[in-house]
């Protein structure tokens, strides 16, 4: 409805208007677009305000008009418009457009750290919002399975095995913990003992050679290929456990290597890079940004170079798509910046389509410990651990809910203070509280027997308030598409949950007078609550 009267206001003005939502006692929206046309046409506000809502008066799904102070216009709807406001989809703004969604991008060898389970929910998240608005998503996981990091583990396993012996991997049990403890004896030896940092650096070159010629046999390379499909297994069954969507693709650093290095050697010709040290670098700040290292000094692709690789790889799979989205920590956002701008002098296309979003470091409140290879980064166990321990009678659903709803609920941006008590309970601002919500409408709707959805009729004033608010479910989330924000959805919906209650409060629904009304109330409330939960990937229950 929202959309709809902006457009008969912009019919009527000739011009763009935004209508806002006041409160109940002022109206159903309100503009002071009067205000900003009164210099324009050089008349005082109120009296271009009272012309405005003279023509307005003329449209049959608006019941009252006034104006208010200097110039606001407050319009109150009918009852039939806003029952009928209900029935209304998400706008379909993105219909006929293909979007590229990578998220999750957790590194082989590595533990999949907080951040990595962030960007898992929140991309799972923003990927159904997109599909509600018409686009065709494609979900990609990006991961490391060359560098440093690989080196690092891979150094510390053959230290583990104490000799490059594959055959000893078949007595390592619990494999995604012995590969997390590896990385972090890796990291800490090449932060500490200079002979293991040059034994790791020869390791770094010779995975790349493993690569380079598809070498399945060696020792060394039998423990590589074992170990990252260990780590592959434990990322699709996390994915599995989040009920997430399934990915549509993983792309391995190692498969866009050969073409980001290529192209960047190439465009070294062109001018675009220059060598500094023996090192290939982007100027940057040549484009008011920062130099980095595309190729090192021993010949070695970088992240950066890897990157570039990606962006051509996408626009080559999936030409003209029409956005690609990534979504990373805020640490990346310079480096990006500095990646998009170097692919834009060659390949410009892919570099304008791609949107970069970023995230805060997720933290664990309440003192909880936290643990990693420096103590200062929760794993995505230790998160979804923690919130089992704060309620071991909850089912996995229920953990579920508490975890997803708590990361997403935050704007993104910012740092996240995760409180697993909080997150999990059943009061207040939490997935678990919603899905009691859920469960309470149903438990409700099946003591009054046959449902029919709310008719045209005449709403009474608590009815009348509820039935608008539900009318905002579409609204939100054309500006959760529109913001790339999906918390927006769990502030509607947490709202939505406590109108309801002031409802049920104050209005008997069994065996009053108005039952078959109030029952037509109660059923698009639960079907709202469903479809919003749904889109933020929680499962809302019958009962509870």
């Amino acid at each position: 409805m929202k959309a709809k009267l902006e457009q008969i206001l912009a019919d009527v003005v000739g011009a763009p208007v935004s209508v806002t939502r006041p409160e109940p006692q002022f109206g159903d929206f309100a503009t002071n677009v009067a205000m900003q046309l009164a210099g324009q046409q050089g008349r005082p506000p109120r009296e271009i305000a009272e012309d405005i809502a003279n023509k307005l008066r003329q449209q049959p799904e608006i019941t009252e008009v006034t104006v208010a102070g200097p110039g606001f216009i407050n319009i109150h709807l009918s009852d039939t418009a806003l029952i009928q406001a209900l029935q209304a989809q998400p706008a379909q703004t993105l219909a006929g457009q293909t979007v590229l969604a990578e998220y999750s991008d957790p590194n082989p060898f590595k533990p999949l750290h907080a951040g990595h389970l962030y960007t898992t929910l929140v991309g799972d998240v923003l990927s159904r919002i997109l599909e509600a608005a018409g686009a065709q998503v494609i979900r990609l996981n990006f991961g490391g399975d060359v560098g440093p990091h690989v080196a690092k583990s891979m150094w510390a396993i053959v230290q583990e095995l104490g000799a490059e012996d594959p055959s000893k991997l078949t007595e390592v049990e619990d494999r995604p913990r012995w590969l997390g403890e590896r990385y972090v004896e890796g990291n800490n030896a090449y932060e500490d003992n200079p002979e293991a940092q040059a034994e790791i650096k020869e390791y770094n070159r010779r995975i790349y050679e493993i690569q380079a010629t598809g070498d399945h046999e060696s020792p060394l390379a039998q423990i590589y290929w074992t170990c990252r499909q260990w780590s592959y297994d434990y990322f699709a069954e996390l994915y599995r456990q989040l009920q997430v969507k399934p990915f549509d693709r993983f792309i391995p650093e190692s498969e866009v290597t050969p073409l980001g290095l290529a192209t960047v050697q190439k465009e070294l010709q062109n001018g675009v890079f220059t060598e500094s040290d023996g090192a290939v670098v982007f100027p940057g700040e040549k484009y008011g940004l920062h130099t980095r290292v595309f190729i090192n000094q021993q010949g070695l692709p970088t992240y950066e170079a890897k990157d570039v690789g990606l962006s051509l790889t996408k626009w080559q799979d999936y030409p003209d798509f029409t956005e690609s989205i990534i979504i990373t920590a805020n640490e990346q956002a310079e480096y990006m910046r500095v990646v998009l701008a170097a692919i834009k002098q060659f390949a410009p296309e892919p570099a304008e389509r791609t949107k970069h979003l970023t995230h805060g470091m997720v933290k664990l409140a309440g003192g909880v410990k936290m643990s990693s290879r420096k103590g200062n980064v929760v794993t995505a166990l230790e998160l979804l651990e923690a919130a089992r321990q704060a309620a071991p009678e909850a089912s996995e659903e229920t953990i579920l809910a508490a975890v997803k709803y708590a990361l997403t609920k935050n704007r993104m941006g910012g740092d996240i203070a995760y409180d697993p008590r909080e997150s999990i309970a059943l009061e207040g601002n939490s997935g678990p509280y919603l899905q009691y919500a859920h469960a309470r409408a149903r438990s409700i709707l099946a003591k009054l027997g046959g449902l029919q959805p709310l008719a045209e009729v005449t709403l009474e004033p608590d009815e009348r308030v509820l039935v608008a608010k539900l009318g905002q479910f579409t609204e939100v989330v054309d500006l959760s598409v529109q913001e790339l924000m999906p918390h927006h959805i769990c502030t509607y919906l947490y709202e939505l949950a406590q109108e309801f209650n002031r409802f049920y409060e104050r209005n008997r629904v069994v065996d009053d007078p108005r039952q078959v009304v109030r029952a037509g109330l109660v059923l698009a409330y639960a079907d709202t609550l469903r479809r919003g939960l749904d889109l933020l990937g929680i499962h809302a229950p019958e009962r509870m």
